[in-house]
């Protein structure tokens, strides 16, 4: 026993610093789990109140596109006789762009050309009675039957003088007078037939003729108008999909021009933030394809209803933006931010610090290592940063949030960790 108690005795005295060290630790932990049962020092992030810039922003996807486009498509099935300029080009108002083979349109707009003429002459004749041979000939037999008619007058006449006189028989009398007659009735056809030759549906037919003659010209003009493409402005061939020699069907896109001095941006916000639009809010614009570059406008339409767009309700928003650089291309998808409100200069704190109780905002300032719970009056809050336009001011210290479980509470001890 004694040579036990002896090992024993040696054992503590090698190994007392260890033992002392172990103690002091074991003393640590029991102290730390007394003080976070009884409420004590928890650790806390936190950052200080700092005079800045804030704005309030509504993000989405947009699409550019021209203002001022136009679009060339094929008339007819035909070839591409030539291509006079190529994508990117700059053209002037006027300038040839593009030619299609317009041999057949030509030929058909030859033959509308004397459809219409002969269409024409025959308004001509029927407005005037027929054409100049017949009008002549219509007045000479009229002459000739107007000179019969009186001669079978007068000698109508004279048997009825005859007849008083016993000179001459009634039958004689009745023929001159069946003579008389039958010579007015081919002067009144005579007559009739110079003032109003044709009958009204023989004139309706006539000028339908010349609409349809005019009709077929207008319609081979357009033809050969849109078998040769001019710029109808200054601007940006921005499309050229054809070459010389393709064979093009009716209404296949031949080329597309546009002035992208000023572009139009169309995009589409999801349904709880149509609320907060309205026309002029600034709006900005960047393009993965140009880092940096920010291209700025104004909203110029709100929705004027919500529609589904794939599993989305959205409204449709657009905007005009200067690009006299023509950068913006037609069709490229661009970032867009809409600005609703935006503060200069004022106090805010990081979005992590601000809380609600009852729909009241406030924060917990730090004090001589305690929290003390601060009312505060809020305008603009973003996604990172809140406005705080009443109850701290700049510098002051807000705690964030903690790595403990335990809830931030009014006068709670705290340290500071990053």
């Amino acid at each position: 026993m004694a040579a036990l108690n002896k090992g024993g005795a040696g054992f503590f005295a090698r190994n007392r610093w260890w033992i002392v060290a172990i103690a002091i630790m074991f003393a640590v932990v029991l102290f730390a789990a007394f003080n976070s049962m009884a409420g004590g020092v928890i650790p806390v992030r936190a950052d200080h109140v700092r005079t800045a810039n804030i704005r309030s922003v509504i993000s989405t996807n947009g699409k550019v596109e021209p203002i001022s486009n136009f679009e060339a498509h094929s008339p007819v099935a035909t070839t591409v006789k030539s291509v006079l300029v190529r994508e990117g080009d700059h053209v002037k108002r006027g300038q040839l762009l593009l030619q299609l083979d317009d041999a057949e349109a030509r030929t058909s707009a030859a033959k509308a050309v004397a459809e219409l003429k002969g269409a024409q002459a025959d308004i001509n004749a029927a407005q005037t009675g027929g054409t100049r041979e017949e009008v002549l000939t219509a007045g000479a037999q009229l002459v000739k039957a107007r000179a019969e008619r009186d001669n079978a007058q007068r000698n109508f006449e004279a048997l009825e003088r005859l007849e008083k006189n016993g000179a001459a028989s009634i039958g004689e009398v009745k023929e001159a007078e069946a003579q008389f007659n039958t010579a007015q009735a081919s002067v009144n056809v005579l007559e009739q037939k110079l003032r109003n030759r044709y009958s009204k549906p023989e004139v309706a037919h006539i000028e339908a003729q010349k609409g349809e003659a005019q009709a077929a010209y207008d319609a081979a003009a357009d033809i050969l108008n849109k078998s040769n493409v001019k710029a109808p402005f200054d601007g940006v061939v921005y499309s050229v999909p054809v070459h010389a020699g393709n064979y093009v069907n009716p209404g296949d896109l031949l080329l597309q021009e546009a002035d992208l001095s000023q572009v139009r941006v169309r995009a589409f916000v999801d349904e709880p933030d149509v609320g907060r639009l309205a026309p002029g809010e600034r709006i900005e614009i960047t393009w993965d394809a140009v880092p940096g570059r920010i291209w700025q406008g104004q909203l110029l339409s709100v929705p004027a209803t919500v529609k589904l767009l794939g599993s989305r309700n959205v409204g449709e928003i657009t905007a005009h933006l200067n690009n006299s650089d023509f950068k913006l291309l037609p069709n490229t998808n661009v970032t867009v931010q809409i600005i609703t409100a935006e503060h200069k200069n004022v106090l805010v704190v990081p979005r992590e610090a601000l809380r609600t109780d009852d729909n009241t905002p406030y924060v917990y300032r730090i004090v001589d290592d305690q929290l003390r719970r601060q009312p505060v009056r809020t305008s603009i809050v973003n996604l990172t940063q809140a406005e705080v336009s009443q109850g701290l001011s700049d510098n002051q210290l807000v705690a964030l949030g903690s790595p403990s479980p335990k809830p931030l509470r009014d006068n709670q001890p705290v340290k500071v960790v990053q």
